[in-house]
């Protein structure tokens, strides 16, 4: 099949951080040494090759940038300095854009000032919406109100809404991601393979394992990672499923589950933030050198998320009703364009996009295997 070659395609993938990838002469230690590359998938070299050959609707099919943890060991042992790790992380922001369909991550990515304005004017909607929705003589009692039958379900009702236009965005995206890398290039996949590769994505969505096979740094990465992505996962599910139960009037004592599960969420959401942020400020490993824009505001979103929160639950036991508000309403206000920027957009739609694209990674190797058998018949 014949591929168009792009030669503008360099000046649009050092928006989305791309640097010395022109610096790969193709020697091939970095796929010797990655630990997660095997016989079928040859990363990351195939896609720097196709980078520099300016092959654009090969990249959109490729979902190689998605099985690369970035231990880094590729960039450590590259004797010309391409940053091979880097290079990969980058990819994987282009492919966001070019899975979504409404242009908004392109926007992001590519034109900083787009995401900071987003954020701002999402921040500035939800603190004007409490403005208006409280009286002066509620916010006294705020403590109290917040467990309000009828308050949680204008939040609830919101959330939800929020939530379905989000999930719509994203399952949407990742159809188009399907049919670059499967349906464009006429893979030939049994309708079994479907149902029966399924079980890949629970697994690496929630335990991201492949990490383990890294270096030492990189298990303890996965450590730090699976923290901070099952905390996240499970504060999102007490506020998306339980939230009649989780925001109540009366407070629990510190056993109860809800309580527990919020304490345990909370650990999770600093341990993992806490190893990004000191990893990114002191540069000593490879995989945090290079920071995008995208990753400093990501993980910026989602500590002030969890700091408000924590402050929501201690003024909310010490019965300070104004102090509650106040934090309650920073909280929603850093809480809700996080979710509606990073979540089907930014940095978050990666945990979505990984999944899927080892799950598509095993599609890809049924339909290969299945062709391969098909041609050995014919042969024979």
């Amino acid at each position: 099949m014949s591929q168009r070659v792009n030669p503008d395609l360099k000046k649009e993938l050092v928006k989305y951080g791309i640097q010395d990838w022109n610096e790969c002469f193709h020697c091939g230690n970095c796929t010797a040494m990655c630990p997660l590359t095997d016989q079928d998938f040859l990363f990351p070299r195939k896609a720097i090759r196709q980078v520099q050959m300016g092959l654009k609707s090969s990249i959109s099919s490729n979902f190689d940038p998605w099985l690369c943890y970035y231990c880094g060991e590729c960039s450590e042992t590259c004797p010309r300095d391409a940053n091979p790790g880097e290079l990969m992380m980058s990819l994987r922001r282009y492919l966001t854009s070019v899975y979504d369909w409404t242009g908004f991550s392109k926007l992001f990515y590519t034109r900083k000032v787009w995401e900071f304005l987003t954020i701002i004017i999402l921040f500035v909607l939800v603190v004007a919406s409490f403005v208006v929705y409280f009286p002066k003589e509620q916010i006294v009692n705020f403590s109290t109100y917040i467990g309000d039958h009828a308050f949680v379900r204008v939040i609830e009702t919101f959330d939800l809404i929020m939530a379905a236009v989000v999930a719509l965005i994203l399952v949407t995206n990742i159809l188009r991601m399907w049919y670059f890398a499967i349906l464009k290039p006429r893979y030939k996949v049994p309708i079994f393979e479907y149902l029966r590769g399924i079980y890949v994505l629970p697994g690496v969505l929630f335990t991201q394992i492949s990490f383990r096979k890294c270096d030492t740094s990189g298990r303890l990465y996965w450590v730090n990672h699976l923290l901070l992505m099952t905390g996240y996962s499970v504060m999102f599910t007490l506020v998306m499923v339980f939230l009649p139960r989780f925001q109540i009037g009366e407070v629990t004592e510190w056993y109860n589950w809800q309580r527990l599960l919020g304490y345990y969420a909370t650990f999770g959401l600093l341990f993992g933030l806490g190893a990004m942020f000191i990893g990114r400020f002191r540069k000593k490993t490879e995989k945090f050198k290079f920071s995008h824009l995208s990753d400093w505001l990501f993980i910026i979103l989602l500590f002030l998320t969890t700091l408000t929160g924590i402050l929501v639950h201690i003024f909310r036991l010490a019965e300070m009703g104004y102090a509650t508000y106040v934090s309650y309403v920073l909280h929603l206000a850093v809480l809700v364009p996080m979710i509606c920027v990073e979540v089907p957009f930014s940095k978050w739609s990666h945990l979505a996009y990984r999944p899927f694209s080892i799950y598509f990674y095993y599609l890809k190797k049924a339909a290969l295997s299945k062709e391969s058998k098909t041609k050995l018949a014919a042969a024979a």
